[in-house]
């Protein structure tokens, strides 16, 4: 946690979680201040969609062959939207400073940059929409036991086994996703 906010953190949805949208979501905190915070979820591929197939409809010409990644759902807000979470080692104009070595940019210039050897960051993923918090939300919901954070890893972010990040992610805090229940409670 940087200076009392989540950015560069992963959220992992507890169970029991009010929105199914959210249900076993693991989530890559990529903004966060006193007025709002945005993140990407990391665990929602959409099936049938792939990168390559993304940037043939987007007319991003590609110099190399891609592998066939799924594009994942990021959240809820804006799906018709494209956000590429990325490895820092590309930073373009716009693109913002996530931490924990992780970069996110919405232009284009990232997907031609991903398309091209030269430029490319080591590791990207698509996702379409976001999740989004008002001020205090996250904290507010942080306190009432909906999400526990941890630290990001390559695997947990850019990696394809989508169905186990959840339990990996609980597994790398140290919870054994087997003994949590459904029921939030304070002690």
């Amino acid at each position: 946690m940087q200076g009392g906010f989540f950015s560069g953190q992963l959220l992992i949805a507890m169970p029991g979680i009010s929105d199914p949208r959210f249900e076993r979501a693991l989530i890559l905190v990529c903004a966060h201040d006193d007025q709002h915070a945005m993140g990407v979820a990391v665990n929602r591929p959409v099936e049938g969609l792939t990168l390559p197939d993304l940037l043939t409809r987007l007319d991003v010409k590609t110099s190399i062959v891609l592998p066939p990644d799924l594009v994942r759902m990021g959240g809820p807000v804006e799906r018709e939207r494209g956000f590429v979470v990325h490895t820092a080692d590309y930073m373009g104009e716009h693109t913002l400073d996530v931490g924990e070595g992780l970069a996110l940019t919405a232009t284009r210039e990232v997907l031609e940059a991903i398309a091209n050897r030269d430029h490319q960051p080591r590791k990207a993923f698509l996702a379409l929409g976001y999740a989004g918090w008002g001020a205090g939300q996250l904290e507010d919901e942080i306190k009432d036991n909906v999400w526990l954070t941890c630290d990001p890893d390559d695997e947990l972010v850019f990696g394809a086994d989508y169905e186990r990040k959840w339990n990996r992610a609980l597994t790398k805090i140290g919870v054994d996703p087997d003994r949590l229940g459904g029921v939030a409670g304070r002690a």
